[in-house]
């Protein structure tokens, strides 16, 4: 096992096929006055990739990643991208903090240095981090892999990379989408080196045994709205849980296409009210989405689904419970409900819980001051 530097630098070869592509765009139609009723809406599809086009520049989202210091590191054989910013005071605690999809490591740029670094911001150096934010296999810099990675396989590798790789004896791990079940298992299977878990987002479900204290109405309305949104919003999950292969080749083939597929979860799944660049501007959005297609990884991005046909993926075993101490942030605009207390405890050991008064499924992004501010609390009693 081994750790190298890295530097970001796609080339400009790459830019250019990329700007010829988006120059001959084939648009489709829409029904009259959809909006975003039926998916990405078309006036907006136009006006951002204009903006692609003519305006975003991705050797200026590229120089705010190199801002960082970044590393490859060789786990089980294969590539993983992550930063790697060590803070400030005398002992800073390490975290690791893991994105979802469709979301990368541009999600956390405005949160790594106040987190790693809190004196240049008001803040008291005790609380610093060493940050560490990967990008999930298949993801980014980070090597697509032979075939799907389960969230519980991630969490074995990061736990190797902070043990073994950087030598961390302690550390936390924060999650939300993929992230949330990978700090899940994290917190499951490697509990001794485990300060403490932070969630924005619960997926790992309590094994329901004969032996479980029975649902009470909250849990039971709570599931059925959650059904109801999966119904209506889970397309994308089926898909890419049964056939990504097929949808892989309009993403692979077309930016414009992979850019729709993107754009519609940030308008959803964030706290936007109908208004997309509330929370998320065309740069913001851009560099993300630029960031799949310059790797050509829209493909290996999607494999994580398939783990959804396997429950042992996403539920605990039977006696099974994430023991460590956890901190929930509940951002009451993401469009997954967060689950009732209750349901939350039959899994965690919840020892902190925030109710946000804003802020969706892109916590870090959409309101990054209330997302350091919940970390940092969470795990101040946890340090020692």
């Amino acid at each position: 096992m081994s750790v190298r530097p890295f530097r970001a630098a796609i080339p400009e070869a790459a830019l250019d096929d990329l700007q010829a592509r988006l120059e001959r765009v084939r648009w489709p139609n829409q029904p009259a006055a959809a909006g975003w009723e039926y998916g990405t809406n078309l006036d907006y599809m136009r006006e951002l990739v204009a903006y692609w086009r003519d305006g975003f520049d991705w050797r200026a989202a590229e120089a705010a990643l190199n801002r960082f210091p970044q590393f490859i590191a060789e786990l089980d054989g294969e590539q993983v991208h992550f930063i790697h910013e060590r803070g400030s005071g005398p002992d800073p605690l390490a975290l690791i903090i893991t994105h979802g999809w469709p979301g990368s490591v541009f999600e956390f740029l405005e949160v790594i240095e106040p987190l790693a670094h809190p004196e240049r911001f008001g803040g008291e150096a005790a609380d610093g981090f060493d940050v560490v934010v990967p990008s999930l296999p298949g993801y980014g810099f980070s090597a697509p892999l032979s075939g799907p990675v389960t969230p519980r396989a991630v969490a074995g590798l990061w736990h190797r990379l902070m043990v073994d790789q950087l030598g961390y004896r302690r550390f936390g791990a924060q999650g939300g989408d993929w992230g949330s079940l990978v700090a899940s298992w994290l917190g499951h299977d490697h509990a001794a080196a485990l300060a403490g878990i932070h969630l924005n987002m619960v997926i790992m479900r309590p094994h329901l045994g004969a032996d479980a204290p029975p649902l009470d109405q909250a849990e039971l309305a709570w599931i059925a709205r959650a059904r109801a949104t999966t119904r209506k919003e889970g397309g994308y999950m089926r898909i890419q849980a049964t056939k990504p292969q097929t949808l892989a080749y309009g993403l692979t083939d077309s930016p414009v296409g992979l850019a729709a597929w993107i754009t519609e979860k940030f308008h959803r799944w964030g706290d936007t009210g109908g208004d997309l660049e509330r929370r998320f501007s065309k740069d913001r959005l851009l560099a993300n989405i630029a960031l799949y297609w310059l790797t050509g990884t829209a493909n290996a991005a999607s494999w994580m689904y398939c783990c959804l046909a396997d429950r042992a993926s996403t539920e605990l075993p039977a006696g099974g419970r994430v023991a460590v101490p956890t901190g929930i942030a509940h951002f009451p605009g993401d469009i997954f409900e967060l689950p009732p207390r209750r349901w939350v405890e039959r899994v965690f050991d919840v020892v902190h819980w925030t109710d946000l008064s804003s802020g969706g499924h892109f916590a870090a992004m959409e309101e990054p001051a209330a997302f350091i501010d919940d970390v940092r609390t969470f795990f101040r009693p946890l340090r020692g």
